[in-house]
């Protein structure tokens, strides 16, 4: 699989880190309970199809991106710099 970096182009996804979904996840309060807390930190979806994750390009320029891809396919279909990404 190959994935765009919009500063070093086309690369091999063995130069990125996956890091999750590129999703904003509401944190409990401090003293929430146990139970969500361990939901906070463990669960996550596992969605099949089109998803945005979050990749670092560690082994090329560093960037932090968003990209845009198909979990069944593995299908790219974009990236961008996280830096700009409009929550």
């Amino acid at each position: 699989m190959r994935l765009p970096c919009p500063l070093c182009g086309s690369r091999d996804h063995r130069e990125f880190t996956y890091q999750g979904a590129a999703v904003m996840l509401d944190r409990p309060a401090p003293d929430a309970g146990a139970e969500a807390w361990d939901s906070y930190v463990h669960l996550r979806d596992n969605p099949a199809g089109a998803t945005r994750e979050l990749w670092y390009h560690g082994a090329g320029c560093g960037a932090w991106l968003v990209v845009a891809r198909d979990t069944v396919t593995h299908a790219v279909f974009g990236a961008e710099l996280a830096r700009q990404v409009r929550r």
